[in-house]
């Protein structure tokens, strides 16, 4: 199981939101290279970024923070947050980034999803994200009245290379990974998920891996690590 370092960017800065509210936000850092730098350096092999102003405004923002982690990392980087047209995946893509997460237009394109899988093979993952098991868009300000695993299931076959599976209420609460719920949705399709969403410490990651479901193939901490809830070390050989 991959244990995905997690740098969300708003205004440049490294932030954890609380239950994805853009107005309870944390300020952990102001260097997003030298953040993306120490995760490697404790022995991380990826990277999860997300640019949350470019979320909520449809378009990437962060760029410049962005670039800065490319520049200082050498891990595979993944990155979400207001990525919309093929021309943006391409973009990113050539900047560096490894895998381009695609969560609003998921919802609102599938079509798009599928025709740049084809374009882009195994650099392509769906970001989904839940409030109460009904999927949230545009950086998490609406909900709608479709559930996860029926967006999931569109994608069946397209090439994804992983869904990031969140639930919202638990995003960055400390509260603990909605184990249930990841299960549930990895034996419902057959594409890798990534658990996201409230990972507090050691023994919840073990919880996660003794699941034992074979579809999950990693998770997200971000909180925790900055915190020191969870020891990057001990972390890593449980994930191994």
């Amino acid at each position: 199981m991959i244990l995905f370092p997690a740098i969300d960017l708003k205004d440049g800065q490294v932030v954890r939101l609380l239950k994805g509210d853009l107005d309870k936000a944390t300020v952990y850092g102001h260097q997003p290279g030298a953040q993306a730098k120490a995760f490697q350096d404790q022995g991380f092999s990826w990277l999860h970024v997300v640019d949350l102003n470019g979320a909520v405004d449809g378009k990437p923002v962060n760029r410049a923070a962005v670039e800065d982690i490319l520049a200082n990392t050498s891990n595979p980087v993944q990155l979400g947050g207001g990525i919309r047209t093929l021309e943006q995946i391409e973009a990113w893509l050539e900047a560096g980034v490894n895998r381009v997460i695609l969560g609003t237009i998921a919802l609102r394109d599938p079509d798009l999803v599928i025709q740049a899988c084809k374009k882009f093979p195994g650099q392509i993952v769906v970001g989904i994200d839940a409030r109460d098991g009904m999927v949230a868009v545009e950086g998490w300000v609406e909900t709608g009245d479709v559930e996860v695993i029926e967006l999931a299931k569109k994608f069946e076959g397209a090439g994804v290379a992983a869904i990031v599976f969140t639930d919202i209420g638990r995003d960055g609460a400390l509260s603990g990974v909605n184990i249930p719920a990841t299960v549930e949705l990895a034996e419902a399709v057959n594409i890798p998920v990534i658990a996201s969403g409230g990972l507090a410490d050691l023994e919840g990651l073990k919880a996660l891996v003794e699941a034992g479901c074979a579809g999950i193939e990693g998770v997200i901490s971000g909180r925790a690590l900055y915190e020191g809830t969870l020891d990057p070390a001990q972390a890593l050989e449980i994930c191994s």
